[in-house]
């Protein structure tokens, strides 16, 4: 069985005011285990600060997977790309080149190796 946030807490709350442990998870049908889980999780927070939470959790591993696919992106195109392109990326393989070409983009003020060719 699922339990919503408001369930969760409202449970919470029922051993806060004085019900006992025992009474509270033989009622709801939860294990000890899980009723000590939702206690470090949930305690003290109102239902409008756990639906916050969540939704933070859950943006927080949107942001994390797009970052990832995002690094895939980028290290499968470094594969692909010659090296010369790859040098205009800015990757680590060709710091060289890249500050040859930092240098060319700033006709040489940058103090790259610029030959104007």
């Amino acid at each position: 069985m699922r339990f919503s946030v408001e369930q969760i807490v409202g449970m919470l709350k029922q051993a806060q005011v004085g019900v006992p442990v025992a009474e509270v998870i033989r009622k709801v049908g939860i294990s000890e285990q899980t009723y000590y889980h939702w206690k470090a999780k949930y305690v003290g927070l109102e239902v409008d600060q756990v639906r916050q939470m969540a939704q933070l959790q859950e943006e927080n591993l949107r942001l994390k997977k797009l970052v990832a696919e995002l690094t895939l992106d980028k290290a499968m195109l470094q594969d692909v790309l010659p090296p010369h392109f790859a040098s205009l990326m800015g990757t680590p393989r060709s710091q060289k080149n890249g500050k040859a070409f930092a240098a060319w983009i700033d006709g040489g003020a940058s103090g790259g190796e610029f030959s104007g060719k």
